[in-house]
């Protein structure tokens, strides 16, 4: 039976261990997509500061468990609606975050484009 020395053991370890550093860069490096999340909560429009205080830490508390698949950048709040939108590698970190925030998902759309006034010009 051939034995291995330390060094060729090392450097084993080495390749398997840059394999799998590889391997999550790759995925690291999916593109994010943008979504807009739909959400219905009934006099949205009359939570108070304090409300949508807790409610965008709860949702920070939820994206820093996740990771960085996932990014809230902003949301707007209406009468009965709340319209996030979101940089995520996919659909599924969308629910995911929902569910774990507690956080109705009613509808998610992936934006294809996006358009301005800067869009006629």
């Amino acid at each position: 039976m051939k034995t291995i020395n330390l060094c060729q053991l090392v450097c084993v370890l080495v390749l398997f261990s840059a394999q799998g550093t590889f391997a999550q860069e790759q995925q690291s490096k999916q593109p994010m997509k943008t979504f807009v999340i739909e959400r219905e909560i009934p006099n949205a429009g009359n939570l108070s500061e304090e409300e949508l205080k807790g409610i965008s830490q709860k949702s920070n508390e939820v994206l820093a468990q996740m990771g960085p698949g996932i990014q809230w950048m902003h949301s707007y709040v209406t009468d009965d609606k709340v319209y996030c939108v979101y940089r995520a590698k996919n659909k599924e970190a969308i629910l995911e975050h929902a569910k774990k925030g507690g956080f109705p998902a009613n509808a998610i759309s992936e934006m294809a484009t996006k358009i301005g006034p800067e869009t006629g010009n």
